[in-house]
């Protein structure tokens, strides 16, 4: 839910700043009428003016500015007072962060100004705009009416009388029947209650109206202001995240009272911030909850507006929200994860480094996820589709010179010999040949070969943390069709007439590229990626790496049709919905994908088959 931290006294602990101050170049004296509670007898009228003496360097006869802002409970008759004879007079209150106003009472031991004004900065006195106007007449001295006859006016008369010429006071309410906010968070609320800074400008005196009742010696001994408590109510600006502020006193607090421990119930400026925020203010996000955009609490519905975590498998102490990365995943997610550790990176930690490859074993948030690439450096590649990358990040099978296999390109392939600095060379046979000298072999057909080397795409793989991975097992080797094409000879289908195709009542048809293949002793196993699905039937088929089984190879390690490594096909075949699998054969359409063809084929699916 949205939070409000308790209001205090904005004023306690801290010290104002006036224009001017009695008896601070010289001692002054200075005449008052007293408070009538305070005679021994309840006098007719205004009693006899009673007189003393100012000066700020004596303790027993100062009234500093800081006497508006004690504890009035504890000192009830200090106050400050203004040089005499002064008409205009400011008092400045400074704020050392932002703060929401609630409502300021100033209680005056001299009678109320004929006019006033209270303002406000939210700037830290850059700037200044008026809470409200004060005067005796609204019209004559601001040119505004007065909120008595027109509620909502910036000006009121309802605190400009002389009398009571002690105690009067002043009271401003920040939000009143005419400042009606629904959402105290809001824009329009933050101009409203925020501010740094606040400014009482005194602008005219008025005398008491006892001078009336008799002739006063020297009147200009009662010219002056003096205020007893000026109380600003207030709370931390928290944005709604937060209902504790932090204890933490202003420098100089102490050094500006003349009290020790006078800060004791001061309203503190930061606050305790929940709802994974952080700030002063609770204006940002904390470090690792930035998946989505900063919002204030909404106080009308009370919605506290939280800020998410990002998703950096605990390889990340930090992340920062990206506009455009939050555009692109449709406003659902925006965080970047900052300075992966444990050899990730990514937006979201999410693949290994180049050099690293991931440890499917191993969870993703494992500091151990990913383990450095152990290539043969004789036989792997030192230009790849990625100059970087020394291994597949996702398997760690390494990139091969030419005529190399083996997940750390570490021998040849079946069909190569002399493994070296440049690769294997091709054996000058049908078949297999010794792979250190090239002899060839003359005994029975090598049968039992793998199908295919492997040959992925690079560029246009993406890294799926669901995706199956495909493994090599130790005996394994490959034969690339890519390399050898002469070797591999199959008896294709052909795109007949519409009836012929209709006829064959494909399962599925697709766009797939083709990564890689595998002798698995009884079957063979083609991984490719599918680019498009033009078809499916009850296995569900999504756009990203799978396996698809050819029915038949043949003894030169050719699968048939053929399929070979790092090229685009269309294929469309036959399913095993029990099993999942797709399936490929003799009667299957496997030909190289065109664009002409793919349209040839979408147009007969859409209109031919019936």
């Amino acid at each position: 839910r949205a939070c409000n931290p308790p209001v205090g006294n904005l004023a306690t602990g801290r010290t104002p700043v006036t224009s001017t101050t009695c008896g601070q170049n010289s001692t002054e004296l200075y005449c008052f009428y007293p408070e009538q509670n305070l005679l021994h007898h309840v006098s007719p009228g205004c009693g006899q003016p009673r007189c003393a003496k100012c000066n700020t360097n004596q303790p027993e006869n100062s009234h500093l500015p800081a006497d508006m802002t004690d504890d009035f409970f504890a000192n009830p008759v200090s106050w400050w007072q203004s040089a005499q004879g002064v008409h205009r007079e400011e008092i400045q209150l400074d704020f050392e962060t932002e703060f929401y106003l609630t409502h300021v009472i100033a209680v005056f031991k001299s009678p109320r100004p004929a006019a006033m004004v209270l303002e406000r900065s939210q700037d830290y006195g850059q700037t200044w705009r008026p809470y409200k106007y004060f005067s005796v007449n609204c019209t004559a001295t601001f040119g505004l009416q007065d909120d008595l006859i027109e509620e909502g006016s910036m000006c009121t008369s309802r605190y400009s009388d002389a009398a009571p010429c002690t105690r009067g006071e002043v009271i401003y309410r920040a939000l009143s029947p005419a400042n009606k906010i629904e959402d105290p968070y809001s824009p329009e609320a933050q101009d409203l209650l925020k501010l740094t800074n606040l400014r009482l400008l005194l602008l005219k005196r008025q005398d008491c109206p006892c001078h009336g009742s008799g002739l006063v010696e020297k009147p200009q001994r009662f010219a002056h202001y003096a205020i007893y408590d000026l109380i600003i109510r207030g709370s931390c600006f928290c944005n709604g995240h937060a209902e504790e502020e932090l204890h933490v006193s202003p420098p100089g607090c102490v050094g500006f009272l003349r009290e020790p421990g006078s800060c004791v119930g001061m309203v503190h400026g930061k606050c305790v911030c929940r709802h994974n925020t952080a700030g002063d203010h609770c204006e940002k996000c904390a470090p690792l909850y930035n998946d989505q955009p900063w919002k204030p609490a909404d106080g009308k519905t009370g919605a506290p507006n939280e800020c998410r975590k990002c998703r950096c498998h605990n390889h990340a102490q930090s992340c920062h929200f990206d506009l455009s990365v939050w555009l692109a995943s449709g406003k659902r997610s925006g965080g970047v994860c900052d300075n992966c550790k444990h050899n990730t990176e990514g937006n979201r930690c999410q693949r290994c480094k180049p050099g690293f490859y991931r440890d499917r074993g191993k969870p993703m948030s494992s500091p151990e996820v990913c383990k450095p690439c152990a290539c043969q450096p004789m036989g792997s590649a030192n230009a790849t589709f990625s100059s970087s990358w020394r291994c597949h990040p996702r398997t760690g099978f390494c990139y091969c010179k030419p005529g190399v296999a083996g997940p750390n390109c570490d021998r040849c392939l079946v069909g190569y010999w002399g493994f070296g600095e440049n690769g294997c060379r091709p054996c000058d046979c049908a078949r297999d040949c010794d792979q250190h000298t090239g002899t060839c072999f003359n005994g029975e057909p090598f049968f039992n070969i793998p199908i295919g080397g492997r040959i992925p795409d690079l560029v246009q793989t993406p890294t799926n943390e669901s995706e199956e991975e495909w493994k090599w097992n130790d005996h394994e080797q490959g034969f690339s069709a890519l390399r050898h094409p002469e070797k591999c000879v199959c008896k294709e289908k052909v795109l007949g007439s519409v009836s012929d195709f209709c006829q064959m009542k494909y399962a599925y048809v697709i766009k797939a590229r083709i990564l890689s293949a595998h002798d698995k002793g009884t079957h063979a196993e083609v991984v490719v990626k599918v680019k498009k699905v033009l078809k499916s039937g009850k296995v569900k088929i999504a756009r990203s790496n799978r396996s698809i089984y050819p029915e038949s190879w043949t003894n030169r390690g050719c699968t048939c049709p053929i399929l070979n490594p790092g090229t685009d096909y269309l294929i469309a075949g036959q399913e095993d919905s029990r099993t999942g699998k797709l399936l490929v054969n003799m009667n299957s359409l496997v030909k190289p994908w065109k664009a002409y063809l793919g349209k040839q084929v979408s147009d007969i699916l859409r209109t031919g088959c019936k």
